[in-house]
Order: structure tokens, then C-alpha cells, then sequence
């Protein structure tokens, strides 16, 4: 049920993401269609129509009430291969071929993620392990980079990255230099507007300014003429000739890429969603989320839009902006479709070169520098994982490199977990972070600060399969609370995903005025909060303690003095 309550808010924030939105759609449909000769007014008109379906109805029935959805840059990477193989058959040289199997394939996902809502399988997307995460997130950024390079240059190229990267050096040699000072133009306004103030947003200023310089120089390849008008079905589209096709072929190459983009697009919208909570400070609904994204692409797909998922970028625009309900996903959505009834006219002059410096600062966000940055840190089986399946992603397949690393990181959590055993760890359930209980050892404590202390219990290794669970237990501090004891002794231990969780909720307790003091810390947890540098820079080594006593007499001390 929409409500109204927050009407301003819903209104102004809409309206801001649908501007940031705008050069993305745009951006992410040529992408899209970068392999099919002549395919940057198409893509752009597909990027648009998925943008606005997808956005409208996957806000109206999703459960994620603030959440902007549209293409994405993980979905477009999918996209765009499925395009390319499909352009590169002797059969699928006609827009019509190319974009049936995209628009079938967007279908085919929307049907895969209402199933995945209806079966209620979007809790387990939290089992999926942090160095998977990144090295999944970071190779689709290099993938964006790497397909930009020839739109830098002025130039057309595709194939596999493999192709791309051998390609550079002859694309070097015949760039067009004004297409690149537009692009590096169009980054630098991207990085360095917000310096000056971060009301309008920069991508659409980058997106206005080298437009408009564009037009004082040499010919640059640009969008060209877009369909304007309202979205159309694939069989009354006038882009799209269904005479003589061969739906056996297109239905067998859409269906393995529609499972794909369903599964993906399920991972990037609930992890968007995760974002919006923690912003909002609510609690989305993600099986309900994953059928309003199931009915959005569906329907984008059957308009010939892009298919898409949860925007984390718009999201958050839309939040800081005011969004707080489903309101200000459909405004969003109006506007872009007000953009393409009245606007198309204007979009033609757009230069390619200048999507391309858009999405390299979109590439150049998604890839997780501080996963790699902590590399040498984390534990050798947590660094295999993400750099394996990074260049598994760059350079094989996104499916097959969450297979591997999902694979790979349940083999070695099940030898982490034999080994802490045979070590001689108590077995306790993993699952349980038990904060009522009082443990033995916790009497003593000072009456005059007791009213102000919160002890948290911790119960088991904190990994990628409980992290949910224990980020649910640490937003249970009390507000008031002004010392916050994280008891220890039972979290035999931490993996990457485990410790960026430990992280985050000391930060978040530390931001509202608590002092978060650690007791009896166990050796592999005590090696991973030091090597991350946890301890002392976030909790200083004099706030942790080798027994509850030892916690207590301090805090006897201070009170004395």
C-alpha cells in the first residue's frame, strides 16, 4: 500500500535519482548493444525503457520501500555478452534476432526472480561469503573498464577481454584525441564537482557540460537519433520484425542468460537493500523485493527494456534526498518517461566518449579496493578466494566464478572448522549470540556505572554463514548505553566477512557516544583484529582485557579517578 506521508520527501528524492539515473540508463543500454553495428540509438532507447518499467513497478510491488531499481552495471556486463554472442551468429545480424533474445532473456529473469520470492529463497543471498563479494564486485569494475576503452578512444570494439585488452595498443594508434579529452573531461567534472557543492548531481553536469563542448569541435561519434514515444510490446515494436524468425533458436539462447540475470540481479538488489536499512533504520522484506524486481523486469522485457536489479548508487541519492517510500521509486520512473516522451530529440547529440568517462567512474566504484588493499592481512584462504574468483569473473564467466568461490569457501570454512576441533574449541552453536544470560565470572562491577553498561555476549565463530545474525544482536545496544562490553571468549573464529562485520558495528556504536571495550579475546580472532589494524586503531589495545576481571577493576580504576 503506497502511502503519502512523506510526500515532499518521496517527490524531491524521486525526482534527484531519476536526474542521476538518466546518463546511467543511457550509458548502460549502448554498453548493452556496444557489439551490434549502428546499436548506440537502440541501446539508449533500451536503457531508458528498462529504467522506467523496471523502476516503476519493481517499487511499486517491492519490499524495499526506498529502494531506486534500473540497470545496473553487474546486469549490463551480462547483458552485453549476451548481445554480442547473438549479434555474432549468422542469424542474430538484424535488430529484430538481438533483441528479442535480450528482451526474452529480461523475461525469462523477472519469471526466475518471482520464483526465487515465491519458494523464499532470499535469505540465503547472507550466506554468501565477503571475499566471493568482492572478488565478484571488483571484476565486473575492471569488465566496465575495460569495455569503455575503445569508446574512450572514439572507436568500436568488442569480444572477450581477452580480445579487448590485445586490441588496445591498434586502438591507441588511430584514437580520436578529442574524443578522449571529452572523456577525461567528462571524469574529472564527475570527481571533482562535488568539491564545489554536491546539490546537483555531477554525472548529469559532466553529462550537460561536454555535451555542450562537443558541439565546438571535431565530429565525435554520439548517440544518435533515439525512439521517442511510449515504451511498446516486442510484437507491436516498429524496431523489431517477427517474420521469419527462429524462436526455438532465441528461446534456448535466452533462457541460460535470463537464470543468470535473475541470479545476479537477486544478489545486487538484496545487497542494495541491505544499504537502504542500514540508512533508514528499517527492515526490508527480501522475498517480497525479489518478486517486485521479478515483475519489473519481466515487464521491462516485455517492452524491450533493459533488464536491471537494485540501483545502490540512486538508492542512496534517493535517500539522502528524502525517499522514504515506494513513492520515490514511481516518481523516478515518471520522470525518466517524461524524458523520453519529450527529451529524445536532445540525446542524439550526446558523445559516446562521454558515457564511456560515465561508466568508467561507475567501473572504478564498484571494484572493492579495500578487499585488495587488506590482502596481505586477511587469512591466505580468504585472499585465494577473492583473487580467484576475480579473474575468474574478468576473464571466464560471472556465474561460474560465484560457483567456484561459493565451492572453494565452504571447503575451506569446513577445514577452519576441523581444525579449531581438533584444537581443542568448545563446539558451540553457531548461530547462537546469546545476550540474556549472565555469564559467571560477571559480578564485581561498579554500582555507579552499572546502569550504564551494556555486556554483549558473543557465542560462536563469526564467518560469512552468521554474520546477519550477530549484525541483528549488536543493533540491540542500547542507545543509552554508554560502555558497550563485546565478551569473547566463546568466538573461536573470525573470517573476512566475520571481521568487516566486528568492524562496522563498533564503528556504529562508537558513532553515538559508547566506549566499546573487548574481554578474552581467543588467539586466531586476536591475530585478525590486530593485522587489520582493529585493534589499536579502532579499539585501543588498553580497552581490551584477558579476563572479565581485568575489564572490571579498569573501570573501577577510571571511576576513582
Amino acid at each position: 500500500m503506497i502511502k503519502f506521508n512523506n510526500l515532499k520527501g518521496d517527490l524531491f528524492g524521486g525526482i534527484t535519482a531519476g536526474i542521476v539515473a538518466l546518463p546511467l540508463a543511457l550509458a548502460f543500454g549502448i554498453q548493452a548493444f556496444g557489439a551490434v553495428p549502428g546499436g548506440a540509438s537502440l541501446g539508449a532507447y533500451v536503457g531508458l525503457t528498462g529504467a522506467t518499467l523496471l523502476g516503476f513497478f519493481a517499487a511499486l510491488f517491492g519490499g524495499t520501500h526506498s529502494q531506486i531499481s534500473g540497470p545496473t552495471g553487474p546486469m549490463t556486463v551480462i547483458t552485453a555478452t549476451l548481445v554480442g554472442g547473438v549479434a555474432g551468429t549468422a542469424s542474430g545480424g538484424d535488430f529484430s534476432t538481438v533483441l528479442i533474445t535480450m528482451a526474452l532473456a529480461a523475461i525469462f529473469c523477472g519469471l526466475f526472480q518471482i520464483l526465487f520470492g515465491v519458494i523464499k529463497i532470499g535469505k540465503y543471498v547472507r550466506y554468501i561469503p565477503y571475499p566471493v563479494l568482492s572478488g565478484f564486485m571488483s571484476g565486473i569494475g575492471v569488465i566496465i573498464i575495460l569495455q569503455q576503452i575503445y569508446p574512450l578512444f572514439g572507436q568500436s570494439g568488442s569480444g572477450s577481454m581477452i580480445d579487448l585488452l590485445v586490441g588496445i595498443p591498434k586502438a591507441v594508434g588511430s584514437m580520436s584525441l578529442t574524443a578522449l579529452l571529452l572523456g577525461f573531461g567528462t571524469v574529472a567534472i564527475i570527481y571533482l564537482f562535488p568539491l564545489l557543492t554536491k546539490k546537483v548531481p555531477s554525472t548529469l553536469v559532466a553529462l550537460i557540460v561536454m555535451t555542450v563542448i562537443s558541439l565546438f569541435t571535431s565530429e565525435v561519434p554520439t548517440i544518435g537519433e533515439i525512439p521517442s514515444g511510449l515504451p511498446m510490446p516486442f510484437f507491436a515494436n516498429s524496431n523489431v520484425t517477427l517474420a521469419g524468425l527462429d524462436w526455438g533458436t532465441i528461446l534456448m539462447a535466452a533462457i541460460i542468460p535470463g537464470l543468470t540475470l535473475a541470479g545476479l540481479g537477486s544478489i545486487d538488489t538484496l545487497l542494495t537493500s541491505v544499504v537502504a536499512d542500514n540508512i533508514t533504520k528499517t527492515k526490508h522484506n527480501s522475498n517480497r523485493e525479489l518478486i517486485g524486481q521479478g515483475i519489473g523486469n519481466a515487464i521491462a522485457g516485455l517492452f524491450c527494456g533493459l533488464p536491471g536489479a537494485g540501483a545502490t548508487m540512486r538508492t542512496v541519492v534517493n535517500v539522502k534526498s528524502g525517499g522514504r517510500t515506494q513513492l520515490s521509486g514511481m516518481t523516478h520512473a515518471l520522470l525518466l518517461l517524461a524524458i523520453m516522451l519529450g527529451l529524445g530529440s536532445l540525446v542524439k547529440y550526446v558523445p559516446l566518449s562521454v558515457l564511456a568517462g560515465i561508466l568508467i567512474t561507475v567501473g572504478w566504484g564498484i571494484i572493492d579496493f579495500k578487499g585488495f588493499r587488506d590482502l596481505p592481512k586477511i587469512p591466505r584462504a580468504d585472499a585465494v578466494v577473492l583473487i580467484v574468483v576475480f579473474l575468474v569473473t574478468v576473464f571466464v564467466d560471472l556465474l561460474t566464478a560465484v560457483g567456484i568461490g561459493m565451492v572453494i569457501a565452504c571447503v575451506l570454512f569446513m577445514k577452519r572448522a576441523s581444525d579449531l576441533v581438533e584444537g581443542g574449541y568448545s563446539s558451540q552453536e553457531m548461530t547462537n549470540f546469546d545476550k540474556e544470560s549472565p555469564w559467571d565470572d560477571e559480578h564485581g562491577m561498579p554500582d555507579t556505572v552499572v546502569h550504564k553498561i551494556y555486556i554483549q555476549r558473543l557465542n560462536g565463530p563469526i564467518f560469512f554463514g552468521t554474520i546477519n545474525k550477530f549484525k541483528e544482536v549488536m543493533q540491540t545496544v542500547p542507545a543509552d548505553a554508554k560502555i558497550v562490553i563485546v565478551r569473547m571468549r566463546l568466538v573461536s573464529f573470525m573470517d573476512q566477512s566475520g571481521l568487516y562485520a566486528m568492524e562496522e558495528a563498533i564503528k556504529d556504536i562508537q558513532a553515538r557516544g559508547a566506549q566499546v571495550l573487548m574481554t578474552i579475546i581467543q588467539p586466531q580472532p586476536m591475530y585478525m583484529l590486530k593485522n587489520m589494524k582493529l585493534i589499536p586503531e579502532v579499539v585501543p589495545e588498553e580497552h581490551t582485557f584477558k579476563t572479565f576481571e581485568d575489564c572490571t577493576e579498569y573501570l573501577r580504576k577510571q571511576i576513582e579517578k
